[in-house]
């Protein structure tokens, strides 16, 4: 990583820090601070999935496996051993989640293209119809309520930090694997895998490592938001937690580190303005959504960027 990339990272952390460190001084309510704790988790998620699509080239649709299974470990948990064991259950979900992205990744990543596509969807769904038919063990679709942390996390405010200061290290580590040699042999895998072999790297060894880290903060993105709504459910598995979390990353910028974070945020914020107003929120937003990612292909970040080179460039020339 050069040294202006560094300069860069310090920075967008610092102004990170400061706008969602400020959250709790100036909310007018505790809906504001969990709205701002959604689009942390979610922003995390989306994220940490883009370093499968954006970096690596793997499109998958069943992440939401692995969010299901981080917040049904600290559910299930929680609800048969109480509220003190909120913490190794979320523990728990993140080793559960190790183990089986590890076996599932065996599997998926033989295959490439729609086939891979389909076969993570379709684990994703067997999570979903084994939660939702299995009543007496995890709530079928009624879920579990009252998932409640303990101890200071029981405080709105404290639970908010704890969150925030998971997210900033997570999106931390994504960032340094983003910029180290094994990202750039990611982006060669997505680039040309055959030539990726040719010059000696293994690309499955290297597919299976993302594929884990990836699902691995998926998992706590799922045990967090167990926290913040105190309760779970089996949509939690269902493909339309992938399918969001991929309009995230293209609406933001899948070239782009931060574009799925910024897609995230805005989303959230237009699922709350929009929702707060009309029945048909879903229809008004889904319009909004297909405007905006026809209109801007870059996405956010992306057309942002282009824009201010061509006025840099711009403001060269006249000069």
């Amino acid at each position: 990583m050069n040294q202006s990339s560094g300069a860069r990272e310090i920075i967008l952390l610092g102004l990170f820090l400061l706008v969602f460190g400020s959250v709790p001084f100036i909310k007018q309510s505790d809906y504001h601070l969990m709205l701002a704790n959604h689009v942390l988790i979610w922003g995390m998620f989306a994220v940490a999935f883009n370093m499968l699509f954006g970096v690596t080239g793997m499109l998958s649709f069943g992440q939401a496996l692995y969010y299901g299974l981080g917040a049904y470990s600290v559910g299930l948990v929680v609800k048969n051993y109480g509220s003190a064991m909120f913490l190794p259950a979320l523990g728990l979900g993140l080793v559960l989640t190790i183990v089986i992205s590890i076996l599932v990744g065996l599997l998926v990543i033989r295959l490439s293209g729609v086939y891979f596509t389909v076969l993570t969807l379709a684990f994703g769904q067997l999570a979903w119809q084994i939660t939702f038919r299995w009543y007496r063990f995890t709530g079928g679709d009624d879920g579990i309520q009252g998932i409640m942390p303990s101890g200071l996390l029981e405080n709105h405010t404290v639970y908010y930090y704890f969150t925030l200061a998971l997210v900033v290290v997570s999106i931390w580590f994504l960032w340094r694997v983003a910029n180290s040699p094994m990202g750039l042999v990611l982006r060669c895998i997505r680039q040309n895998p055959e030539r990726v072999r040719f010059l000696g790297r293994r690309v499955r060894r290297n597919q299976l490592r993302i594929y884990v880290i990836s699902s691995f903060f998926a998992a706590l993105a799922g045990g967090l938001m167990a926290g913040v709504t105190n309760s779970i459910h089996p949509d939690m598995f269902y493909w339309t937690s992938s399918g969001e979390v991929i309009l995230m990353a293209v609406l933001g910028g899948i070239g782009q580190f931060f574009g799925p974070f910024i897609g995230a945020t805005v989303i959230i914020v237009i699922q709350d303005v929009v929702g707060a107003r009309t029945e048909y929120w879903s229809l008004i937003i889904g319009i909004i959504m297909m405007i905006m990612v026809l209109g801007m292909p870059k996405g956010l970040v992306g057309e942002i960027r282009g824009l201010m080179a061509r006025y840099a460039a711009g403001k060269v020339n006249r000069g």
